[in-house]
């Protein structure tokens, strides 16, 4: 399945999710979001509607981003370990889970002496009202909606999220010594749709090369990994209904090219768990990655 298909698959596993939750968007005004810097990887072009934010599941999203930016999270100069990771939260290229996939895992970070810096990358346009937005997730779901146009070519796919997610690493390095960070030392996580956009710089970015991946309840399709691969890390719930039944090819592909791969997969949390205190094995995510940076050196 190519990658713009599994987007397509994403979009509508998203509408299902707010519809079997039966938790309602709730528009809101866009929050304070201090530190964030422009990337200055221009206006998307094809928006349609200004940056607009909502709260679901008692957290806030954002949709209609146009103009990429990246937030800092730093740790105290005491703890600043020098290793830093880009966090790239999900929502299916429609919205972002701002404060669950991005904003904690980002403190969360700080907390254990790694920079982290939030990716609020350039989205496809949704209709600017909260009714046509939730009609046009209702046609998604209901497979009438206009797809985007397939490629075989996977590099050529999610070309504006690539670009957002190639100038963070820039721009991480080249402000590295004011952050405290070690240019080397500069890794990716992402979540479901971040997880793809993770994916896809790490394998078709040639000035990204992240020194580590996470990659957090995304597909696992088999890839050609490159020799020199970063070190992978993945969780998944057994419960996920959207990519747990298509087998674990990304992590044999890790393992024929000899790179390091850790692999959790809990048998319950489905799909979005993210920083959400649940009652299941998942929840533990977090904890399991963090002994993973230690075991590798990045944290103290």
């Amino acid at each position: 399945m190519s990658l713009i298909a599994r987007f397509a698959m994403l979009l509508t596993a998203t509408s299902s999710l707010a519809v079997a939750q039966n938790d309602r968007m709730t528009p809101i005004s866009i929050p304070n979001q201090p530190g964030a810097i422009v990337l200055g990887t221009g206006k998307l072009p094809e928006a349609t509607a200004d940056e607009s934010w909502h709260s679901q599941y008692g957290r806030q999203f954002a949709r209609n981003v146009s103009i990429a930016t990246l937030t800092p999270f730093l740790p105290s100069k005491s703890k600043a370990t020098g290793a830093a990771v880009i966090v790239a939260p999900g929502g299916g290229f429609r919205t972002l889970s701002m404060e669950n996939e991005g904003w904690n895992v980002a403190k969360a970070l700080a907390k254990r002496g790694v920079a982290a810096f939030v990716l609020k990358y350039r989205l496809n346009p949704t209709p600017a009202d909260m009714p046509g937005f939730e009609a046009s997730m209702r046609q998604m779901f209901s497979g009438t909606a206009r797809r985007p146009p397939a490629t075989t070519d996977p590099a050529e796919a999610l070309a504006p999220q690539k670009a957002d997610a190639t100038a963070a690493f820039q721009l991480i390095r080249s402000r590295a010594k004011e952050w405290n960070i070690d240019p080397a030392k500069v890794g990716m996580i992402g979540f479901s749709a971040g997880a793809m956009l993770t994916m896809s710089t790490t394998l078709y970015s040639a000035e990204a090369k992240p020194a580590f991946i996470g990659n957090i309840y995304g597909p696992l399709n088999a890839v050609k990994a490159p020799n020199d691969a970063p070190p992978l890390f993945v969780a998944l719930a057994a419960d996920d209904p959207f990519f747990a039944n298509a087998g674990f090819g990304l992590i044999e592909s890790w393992k024929a090219a000899k790179r390091p791969v850790e692999f959790h997969l809990f048998e319950q949390g489905g799909h979005g768990f993210g920083m959400y205190n649940k009652e299941t094995t998942s929840t533990g995510w977090f904890e399991s990655f963090a002994a993973w940076l230690k075991m590798r050196g990045y944290i103290k």
